[in-house]
């Protein structure tokens, strides 16, 4: 068979010794990866390059498992799909003020936010209604800020708040990387899932560069993850080669109790407390702890 090529390298200062991740590269440059600015610390994105990479799970079970931690948690859905809204047993169909009405200034997030009763978390919904904010949102000055701006009154009642992005680059995507400190990039061991990564880590810099100087990438956490699959094993080995102890030490096995879980509305951290993937998501809720302590 001919030697695996991954089209993508991650470490400017240290260039691969051959392997899959041989055949081009991406500049990033050392402080973007892992190191916040003093001051606010937990406004984190989740973030993908493309969909189906477990973004939305990831923001609903993180933030399920920091509030079984006792922690304050709000979680921002900012996909019009609702999915966020919906794994956390908030019915989008029936909500009559979203973050749409926030964003476009018709109501305040104190009046929008709702409590998931199943997840122990705070939610700033989403609906269908959302994806009209990115045409109204067009003539607005300073369109980019209307999320960082509205989260300001709520701040100081959360430890962490959590954005759920859209996975293609919009101007909703813009607001959640311009409200955030860093970014939680879930990812897949796999080919395509690492030339999204790719893209994800070059909009980042130009965010970080022109818009959101405190803007970071807080680590990578893999995803979906079968061990007896070489691909992946291979992917991940270099992952860790290249990025080091940015890669969370968490990963999250492929399970079906975590694919079940929004179907009752649920996260999957207290659907199943005994599954794989519910011990696995607290137990990154925990690394996400003591990381930020170092931070």
């Amino acid at each position: 068979h001919p030697p695996l090529r991954i089209p993508v390298t991650f470490n400017p200062n240290k260039p691969p010794n051959g392997g899959p991740f041989s055949s081009a590269r991406v500049n990033i440059p050392s402080r973007t990866i892992g190191q916040l600015p003093q001051g606010r610390k937990t406004i984190w994105a989740v973030g993908g390059g493309k969909g189906g990479v477990g973004k939305t799970t990831t923001s609903i079970n993180l933030a399920a498992s920091l509030a079984a931690n006792k922690l304050q948690v709000l979680l921002v859905d900012l996909d019009p799909q609702g999915n966020a809204s919906m794994g956390s047993g908030i019915d989008k169909m029936e909500l009559n003020q979203t973050v749409y009405h926030v964003l476009i200034g018709m109501a305040d997030i104190g009046l929008v936010r709702v409590k998931s009763e199943t997840g122990g978390y705070d939610v700033l919904p989403a609906n269908r209604e959302l994806a009209g904010a990115e045409v109204e949102l067009v003539e607005i000055d300073r369109r980019e800020e209307r999320l960082k701006n509205a989260l300001e009154p709520v701040l100081t009642e959360y430890d962490f708040v959590l954005i759920d992005c859209p996975p293609a680059l919009s101007l909703l995507t813009l607001n959640g990387l311009c409200a955030a400190n860093g970014v939680i990039v879930p990812m897949q061991c796999e080919y395509f899932a690492l030339e999204g990564l790719s893209d994800l880590v070059n909009t980042i810099k130009q965010v970080h560069a022109n818009l959101n100087p405190e803007l970071t990438i807080i680590g990578l956490l893999r995803v979906m993850f079968d061990p007896r699959t070489t691909l992946q094993q291979q992917v991940s080995e270099q992952l860790m080669s290249h990025f080091g102890d940015k890669v969370f030490s968490t990963i999250i096995p492929r399970n079906v109790r975590l694919a079940e879980a929004p179907s009752y509305g649920m996260p999957g951290v207290t659907f199943d407390k005994s599954s794989r993937g519910a011990q696995a998501y607290m137990q990154f809720g925990a690394e996400m702890i003591e990381r930020i302590k170092t931070m």
